[in-house]
């Protein structure tokens, strides 16, 4: 069935955020993009407050602002962000193992009404946290592993975003994330092999398979964003918080991007265990 077009309110209306989400992303990326070259404890320290700024967002909405959940959610996020470089990432995962077993029991014997979200909190938020300081931990490739992921992100949100604003079309998925169209779909997975291509041609001794796991990356981008409004829509919120003008909470912007870090993390670590880096980009 086809739609009636919009009023022209309506088609400038899609475009109102524009403005205040590229001044967002300008004050952001920079600082961002400083951290990652700095690297050892500096990114330690970044990837840390990112998961804990997530565990706070997270814990507000899936927990009615439990203080003792928001602490194990925070702890794991430290223990992802500073244990791996002194036990490894196998050992780290049991760890965060432990403390998600022991906010599982506070949720399964505690007062509250329990839903499925409750659940997978403490993987959500520290997960990606220990992907991001596993692949920059490489002395070669760590530092072009993570700029290599977050340019591949970026272009894929950012051409997703046109893509669907400009073409429109059927939806991806009208009932969990109703803005998201095939459309953006498709200027995703162009805009990240693109992104990949020029970067990958820089630094890695092959391009092609780096343009190809971008465009799949950017499926994985897409899926990140629409698995975290499935959340957002179960508890009926709109934003996982308020922090960033134009974008929302942190979980709202870093939603794609810790999909796919910690997909890239997997990869890295099978094709080449001792560095995960490594093996994400050489091919």
């Amino acid at each position: 069935m086809s739609e009636a077009p919009p009023a022209p309110a309506a088609g400038g209306a899609k475009w109102q955020d524009l403005g205040v989400r590229a001044f967002s992303a300008a004050v952001l990326i920079p600082a961002v993009l400083l951290d990652i070259w700095l690297g050892g404890l500096w990114f330690e320290l970044f990837a840390a407050f990112l998961g804990i700024l997530m565990a706070h967002e997270w814990t507000v909405i899936a927990h009615g602002r439990s203080t003792s959940q928001f602490a194990l959610h925070a702890l794991a996020a430290l223990c992802a962000a500073f244990l791996p470089k002194e036990i490894g990432p196998l050992l780290t995962c049991a760890v965060i193992l432990v403390i998600a077993a022991v906010a599982y029991a506070g949720v399964a014997f505690g007062p509250r009404e329990k839903s499925p979200w409750c659940f997978v909190g403490v993987p959500y938020v520290a997960l990606p946290v220990l992907a991001l300081v596993v692949l920059r931990h490489d002395p070669q490739w760590g530092l072009h592993a993570i700029i290599w992921i977050m340019l591949t992100v970026w272009a894929a949100d950012s051409l997703a975003y046109f893509a669907g604003r400009i073409i429109g079309g059927p939806k991806l998925a009208p009932k969990i994330s109703p803005k998201k169209t095939w459309a953006g779909m498709g200027g995703a997975m162009a805009g990240a092999a693109i992104a990949s291509g020029l970067y990958a041609s820089w630094v890695a001794p092959s391009v092609l398979p780096l343009v190809i796991l971008a465009a799949l990356f950017a499926v994985v981008e897409q899926g990140g964003d629409i698995l975290e409004s499935a959340f957002k829509r179960y508890h009926g919120v709109k934003d996982s918080g308020h922090l960033i003008p134009g974008h929302g909470g942190i979980i709202d912007r870093v939603d794609g991007l810790i999909a796919v870090t910690v997909v890239a993390a997997i990869i890295g670590f099978i094709r080449y265990a001792p560095s995960a880096a490594q093996g994400l980009l050489v091919w």
